[in-house]
């Protein structure tokens, strides 16, 4: 079994990106590694150029994405860590996919349609075929699974409608060039919203560092943030019914079942009733308990470049050998010769 999965490197990691993907990483690693499955978690920055970027943001962020993995749990020598740009096979086989995949396929993309917004004549190429690179991420490498959530599903199953009519066009039903992969649904994440808004995603992008608890945060910054967070004047109630309405306490109340493992029901049961001012610390302290051991270790990390590019470095080889077999098999099966 192999299961793939990338993510986009991003600079100001923050506690939304930990709880929502970073986290189900390092589960995924930890049990299905031990069942014998090999892991492979790359960086996608050949996904990044597809929108307008800052070059050397892109290569910092990328070392940064990287001490974030590794300081949260992500093993080197568990699992196969490496960048996109590192392993040209993504980039070859995404080439010779785009003879299979179709216009009116990429056309249907959600994603596409929303990013590409009015302006679709001023969009790039590489944004349109964005899913055709996704496609070659997971079927260079024969992954068996693949973690998706409800934004990724669609371009997922184009992948495997890709790897279908490729099989079907060039290859036997004996001899198929690539795997179909089959999604794997992780434990559903929790929705992380502003400490300053309630209804806002928690995002690096707002302007209000109070806004967010970024891994780099030292345990008197996040106690800070914890208690200056927008509440409400009404005391916890004691069944999660009594969230409805309330945003700013229903997302602290999330964002402490998620890291005490905890249901809401048992943490109202014990804190309905109360104020902030009795659940705040409670709630800074689980999370300086919880990040502050992630957060030492990414910032010792974080200034040791050649470390970070030997860990990319390193990841990188184990993913080009693998690659090579699917690659030279899809050369082969359109005809190329190759030397």
């Amino acid at each position: 079994m192999r299961i793939v999965s990338g993510i986009q490197p991003t600079g100001n990691l923050h506690l939304g990106n930990y709880l929502g993907a970073i986290r189900n990483w390092v589960l995924m690693q930890d049990e299905w590694t031990a069942k014998g499955a090999t892991c492979l978690y790359f960086l996608a920055d050949l996904h990044a150029i597809s929108m307008p970027h800052q070059p050397a943001t892109l290569a910092e962020n990328t070392r940064e994405m990287v001490a974030a993995l590794v300081s949260c749990g992500i093993d080197p020598d568990k699992s196969i860590l490496f960048n996109q740009a590192q392993v040209p096979a993504h980039a070859e086989l995404q080439w010779l996919l785009n003879g299979t995949a179709r216009m009116g396929w990429l056309n249907r993309m959600t994603q596409w349609k929303d990013k590409a917004g009015k302006n679709r004549e001023g969009a790039s190429v590489a944004l349109f075929t964005y899913p055709v690179l996704q496609a070659a991420d997971v079927l260079l490498y024969q992954a068996t699974h693949v973690p998706v959530g409800e934004d990724q599903k669609q371009h997922l199953e184009l992948a495997r409608d890709i790897a279908q009519k490729f099989n079907n066009d060039f290859a036997s039903e004996e001899a198929p060039v690539f795997t179909l992969p089959d999604p794997i649904i992780p434990p559903e994440a929790a929705r992380i919203m502003s400490l300053r808004d309630g209804s806002a995603k928690m995002s690096k992008s707002d302007p209000s560092d109070m806004s967010r608890i970024n891994l780099t945060d030292d345990a008197d910054a996040i106690m800070q943030k914890v208690k200056k967070a927008k509440t409400d004047p009404e005391p916890l109630p004691s069944e999660a019914a009594g969230l409805e309405g309330r945003p700013e306490a229903r997302n602290l109340v999330g964002i402490y079942a998620a890291f005490s493992g905890r249901d809401v029901a048992s943490i109202l049961a014990e804190f309905g009733g109360q104020g902030f001012g009795s659940f705040k610390p409670a709630l800074g302290d689980l999370l300086v308990d919880k990040l502050e051991p992630i957060a030492e270790r990414y910032r010792a990390l974080r200034i040791d470049r050649s470390a970070l590019d030997a860990i990319l470095a390193k990841g990188a080889e184990k993913a080009r050998v693998l690659a090579t077999p699917t690659l030279e098999a899809a050369y082969g099966a359109l005809g190329l010769v190759r030397g």
